[in-house]
């Protein structure tokens, strides 16, 4: 699918400032560049409190924390975590990086999130965990989780990569499982350019975290090394921009929230076109604004993508499930997955990010609903 390069507005662009280039200034000036320096602790602090947690532990990247988590928990070859089909690569990668063996999940029509319902049937003597992913900014439903896990005494791990700030009644995702990992990738609603972060309330996880982020050194005898560590440090340059960005993190949200609400008014009346959920006990952060491109719709998904790229307006088709995936797709079959599949196959991001304008908005919507 051709897609023009002279786009003019991007899908997800961060909005940075002049608290990004102090700290970033004063980590150049104190020389404190690397995985040191005080920007990372109080970078950590600062969200893990957002979030609810009592411990932060930041990382390299979001895919990074993902791993260091399942590593935490002493997930390892042999056995299997429940992962829902729709998500993101990076999700399922972070459980086979450890050996283990992602176990695939449908989606539920309601929010796109794994459907609940069908996570017990999938339960072996193997399942070590639960990795329930926040699509797109919205949250999965928790409570039929968190019993199925203290049921079958499971771990429950939040992938909130991409739903910062998002709320599952009244409670700020990240703090509800175990352990909740994020993402502060460049589009992401903050960003540290590349960095991520695991939150937790388990103080023995969060040490071990700590430690399995720094190649597992051990505390008394430095470069003895008794356990498989990882160079997963997140840089104090990273967490600098990181702080700033925290500072922003509540009108950044509010933004995201207001671009949603935007193109909802101006979406709803568009015939095939499907806005993304908000349940009632859901507070959506829409990291992406996504919507599905229904049979009735003049046009078919990609000539969509075609059709605003041509008016220098970028978006992104949703995630391919994972049981397509020529890496996973080993006795996955497509009957157990429609919803992820239809989700594959219709939807699509529009442009979603924190400096998006009103006339943006509109310009987006009236290339969809003029067709």
């Amino acid at each position: 699918m051709a897609v023009k390069q002279d786009l003019k507005l991007r899908l997800a662009e961060p909005v940075l400032g002049e608290k990004e280039l102090e700290y970033v200034s004063d980590c150049v000036r104190s020389s404190w560049i690397s995985s040191k320096g005080r920007y990372i602790e109080k970078f950590e602090n600062g969200f893990s409190r957002f979030c609810g947690a009592k411990h932060g532990i930041a990382t390299s990247s979001g895919t990074a924390a993902l791993h260091l988590a399942f590593a935490a928990i002493g997930v390892g070859p042999g056995d299997e975590v429940i992962v829902p089909s729709f998500t993101m690569v990076a999700s399922a990668n972070a459980v086979a990086y450890t050996g283990a063996k992602p176990i695939f999940v449908d989606s539920e029509v309601a929010t796109w999130n794994l459907d609940a319902a069908k996570v017990e049937k999938l339960i072996t003597s193997k399942t070590r965990a639960i990795q329930v992913v926040h699509i797109y900014g919205h949250p999965a439903d928790m409570d039929p989780l968190l019993e199925i896990a203290s049921k079958h005494d499971l771990y429950l791990v939040e992938d909130a990569c991409e739903a910062h700030g998002a709320e599952y009644k009244g409670r700020r995702v990240g703090s509800i499982g175990r352990l909740g990992c994020f993402s502060f990738y460049a589009n992401k609603i903050i960003t540290t350019g590349e960095g991520g972060m695991v939150v937790t309330d388990d103080s023995t996880l969060s040490e071990r975290c700590a430690s399995l982020r720094n190649l597992s050194f051990d505390v008394e005898r430095r470069f003895v090394h008794d356990v498989l560590g990882f160079n997963y440090r997140m840089t104090n340059l990273q967490a600098a921009v990181g702080c700033a960005q925290l500072e922003r993190i509540d009108e950044f949200i509010e933004r995201r929230i207001q671009n949603a609400k935007w193109y909802n008014s101006m979406l709803s009346g568009v015939k095939g076109i499907v806005t993304p959920p908000e349940t009632s006990w859901a507070k959506n952060v829409y990291w992406m604004y996504s919507i599905l491109v229904e049979r009735d719709y003049p046009l078919t998904r990609n000539q969509l993508i075609q059709r605003l790229a041509s008016r220098g307006i970028e978006s992104r088709v949703m995630f391919n499930p994972m049981h397509k995936q020529k890496i996973y797709r080993l006795g996955n079959k497509d009957a157990d997955f429609p919803v992820a599949n239809m989700l594959g196959e219709r939807g699509m991001n529009l442009p979603s990010g924190n400096g998006l304008t009103r006339e943006q908005v509109g310009s987006v919507a009236e290339s969809i609903s003029a067709v």
